[in-house]
């Protein structure tokens, strides 16, 4: 399988860490509009056919303006960073955040106003990570999830229910591990690099809290994670499969019973294995829990350095908020996500029915995104240690209490900046 907009949900806690596909590059005009602004229009390098066709096309049927797009591989987010420090950038691109620094930094637009009357239309846990002090500055394009993937049969055959909580989740497992099937695969590092701050939102808690502050200086964070360590220490882990969790290989060829994956794993999942399979939430953790699923969404955003930003905003209002049928193709014409908006989510005839309209309530009812306090720091931080505690058996409490201390003084630091 090709990764493509999966990325963004790699690496950890809902959002990816600048993994992008590069499978050649094609940097073509779409605008044929009778416009004569000229807006140029940046995405980042999609592996899914069609898709790059499918924006240009967009483009061209955009009348107020001519709008070109550019098909950017390689490193995205370092190319755009870069990029709004110039005057040659783009004036409308996509982007995977935005991070704190450009809006601190004033190099990207409020884009608030394009919302009014539909702002709640939103998936709201995929739009807070681009807000700001009450303002919007992206404008979600299209949705991708994660979540367990479990073979009916097997379990059925071993005589257990599907996990409802993290304690089953791991005695299950264990009961599905024999001699040549391993209950659970969630990558080949024991999910140290996969899940992130999933566990923690199961058991209760958060990354940052709504007031800035570190969401897991609780117990309860190092009872969860060391249930992770229980499942790697136990053997009822698959490791070293020949690809890793992004790909339902393993799970299609039986080498595991459960496997933790993406939504865009879904059809090819179906159409090997019919019936045959069920998807869940990451399972809650103690009394405070909740099912969990993380999301992430790459956004529309205007450059403040643009020199036609009334422009480039009306475009991105037509694309990404008035062309709802542009957005359900861009969703599931090329790949399978979810539409940012739920109206649309609700009511796209690929998400109606079985596993994916499972796949939409989770989102939509245990969805999760990465905060836009969470620097790139916090997340070093945070995920060293959780591979620590999986892999190495280091104990949870002293490795979160450093990590507590680290995220404690990132977030003062961003948040005292002007």
């Amino acid at each position: 399988m090709t990764i493509s907009r999966r990325t963004l949900l790699g690496a950890g806690a809902g959002l990816g860490v600048g993994v992008l596909s590069a499978c050649g590059s094609n940097t073509g005009r779409g605008g044929g509009g009778s416009g004569g602004v000229q807006l140029a229009q940046w995405y980042h390098q999609y592996g899914e056919a069609g898709t790059e066709q499918a924006v240009k096309r967009y483009a061209a049927a955009y009348t107020k303006a001519h709008v070109t797009v550019q098909w950017r591989p390689g490193n995205y987010d370092q190319q755009t960073a870069a990029a709004l420090l110039t005057d040659s950038g783009p004036d409308v691109f996509e982007v995977n955040g935005p991070s704190l620094d450009q809006i601190q930094g004033g190099q990207i637009e409020d884009l608030t106003a394009l919302l009014d009357g539909v702002r709640d239309d939103f998936n709201p846990a995929v739009l807070a990570p681009k807000t700001y002090q009450g303002k919007v500055y992206g404008i979600p394009q299209t949705i991708d999830t994660q979540m367990l993937y479990y073979r009916k049969s097997m379990l059925r055959d071993a005589g257990v229910r599907p996990p409802q909580s993290l304690d089953e989740l791991v005695d299950v497992a264990g009961k599905l591990t024999s001699r040549k099937v391993k209950g659970l695969f969630l990558g080949n590092d024991g999910g140290a690099g996969v899940l992130g701050g999933t566990p923690l939102y199961a058991a209760g808690l958060r990354l940052v809290t709504d007031d800035g502050k570190v969401g897991f200086d609780d117990p309860a964070a190092a009872r969860t994670l060391g249930k992770l360590r229980e499942l790697y220490a136990a053997k009822s882990l698959l490791l070293g499969a020949p690809t890793d969790w992004s790909d339902p290989s393993a799970f299609l060829q039986g080498l595991t019973a459960m496997q933790w994956s993406g939504l865009w794993a879904l059809p090819q999942v179906q159409k090997e294995l019919g019936d045959d399979f069920g998807v869940l939430p990451f399972p809650k953790d103690g009394s405070r829990g909740k099912p969990t699923v993380p999301v992430g969404a790459y956004g529309a955003a205007v450059s403040a350095r643009s020199k036609h930003r009334e422009a480039a905003e009306e475009y991105v209002k037509w694309l990404w908020v008035e062309r709802t049928d542009y957005q359900e193709d861009f969703a599931l014409g090329y790949g399978f996500h979810i539409p940012a908006r739920i109206s649309l989510a609700k009511k796209a005839a690929k998400l109606r029915t079985g596993a994916a309209a499972d796949a939409v309530r989770f989102a939509t009812d245990h969805g999760y995104a990465q905060p836009l306090l969470w620097t790139p720091a916090a997340q070093t931080a945070y995920q060293d240690a959780l591979s620590r505690i999986i892999k190495d058996g280091a104990n949870p409490e002293s490795e979160l209490r450093g990590v507590v201390r680290k995220v404690a003084a990132e977030l003062d630091r961003v948040q005292h900046t002007s």
